[in-house]
């Protein structure tokens, strides 16, 4: 028990939030290097270069795992049917998640790992990002789907990227947040208004979702997906889990409950797709609503274990990185110069800065404002 609360404390401290910081964006600057070293690869054999950079992603993206995994502690739980378990993994498909917690997006990354497609899975993301060092230059080369969010413009290059993954060579899951924006008291006041005025069923934990990205996700990969993953995700407790919570060592407890929906019984016409859209999330809202009351998902538990790779992929970054980084810093303390300590203070400072200030752009309070005003939200 001790030891157990020295090593709580050690996970609070800043000097190792900074190491973990140094190693992800380090690594991932390398790994970056990487896939623009593989851009000559891909009019010779574009499918051997699509499989390396999903390897060079995979090194990114499981640091983040193995940071919710194995340094918070944090325990997923997965309420699915069995007979579809077995298919998890083994096929392409469309994953529709709720938008509500600050690191949704880390449990939908952890669930991709256990089944072994968190390389290769996809996103609908803002286009903003795809210029966001690491992560954005990563889902670059990983042929992420971008957009402006104006859909005007927007579906010519969303039908595009998305008719580019026919022929990807590795099992995908493509992870689509249909709400467009994650879930705050005055964006589903806004949301239920313009439910009530469009004569849709009013939503207790979700907002409306948009329908236009999920129906031309649909309509250009039936075919090569052949599946809906209906995933709803909560935590235990009434927990808020935070990504400076995670960087603390704080452990959650992350419920998912997953069906599978074969993408043949989903209709191809776009307003009979919008429609079973919103049906779905009236579903989604029932079963929060169980979880409210019970505590629990529906159905029987089948959790896949904890995989040891992301570990040792941070492990393998961690001693690559940080011994020359402690070299360094001991020669620019030995050398006894009172500017160079000063430099060297000011710079671990400032560092410590826009790691908060990083950590605080995936705050809920802080997030988008995308979805607030009314005018949007009639954009369906």
């Amino acid at each position: 028990m001790i030891r157990m609360g020295i090593l709580q404390v050690l996970k609070t401290q800043l000097l190792c939030h900074l190491i973990i910081c140094y190693v992800f964006l380090v690594s991932g600057f390398i790994i970056n290097l990487l896939q623009l070293c593989t851009l000559p690869l891909w009019p010779i054999n574009k499918q051997l270069a699509r499989k390396i950079n999903c390897r060079l992603g995979y090194s990114i993206s499981s640091q983040l795992v193995a940071l919710l995994e194995w340094w918070s502690g944090t325990e997923c739980t997965l309420y699915t049917d069995p007979e579809s378990y077995k298919l998890y993994g083994k096929e392409n498909a469309i994953v529709v998640l709720n938008h509500n917690f600050e690191i949704d997006f880390m449990t939908g990354w952890t669930f991709c790992e256990r089944f072994g497609v968190l390389g290769s899975s996809k996103v609908l993301a803002k286009k903003e990002l795809s210029f966001v060092p690491v992560i954005g230059w990563m889902w670059y080369f990983l042929e992420i789907v971008f957009c402006k969010r104006k859909w005007e413009e927007d579906r010519k290059t969303v039908v595009e990227s998305l008719r580019n993954l026919r022929d990807y060579p590795e099992n995908f899951w493509f992870l689509l947040h249909c709400e467009g924006t994650r879930f705050t008291e005055k964006k589903h006041k806004i949301s239920m208004e313009v439910a009530e005025k469009k004569g849709l069923p009013k939503l207790k934990y979700h907002l409306l979702p948009r329908t236009k990205g999920f129906c031309i996700t649909v309509q250009n990969l039936r075919g090569t997906v052949t599946a809906v993953y209906d995933s709803t995700l909560n935590f235990r407790n009434n927990e808020m889990p935070t990504l400076l919570g995670v960087l603390n060592g704080k452990k959650y407890h992350a419920d998912l409950y997953v069906r599978r929906i074969p993408l043949d019984t989903i209709p191809e016409d776009e307003s009979e797709c919008a429609a079973w859209l919103h049906n779905l999330y009236q579903g989604k809202d029932e079963f929060q609503e169980h979880y409210r009351k019970t505590g629990r998902f529906p159905g029987p538990i089948t959790t896949p274990p904890r995989r040891p790779w992301a570990l040792l992929n941070w492990l393998f970054w961690v001693c690559l990185l940080v011994y020359p980084l402690c070299m360094l810093l001991l020669q620019l303390l030995l050398s006894g110069s009172t500017f160079t300590v000063v430099c060297t203070s000011a710079f671990c400072l400032a560092v410590s800065v826009g790691i908060r200030w990083m950590i605080g752009q995936t705050e809920i309070d802080k997030g988008s404002n995308y979805g607030n005003k009314e005018m949007q939200m009639n954009n369906n």
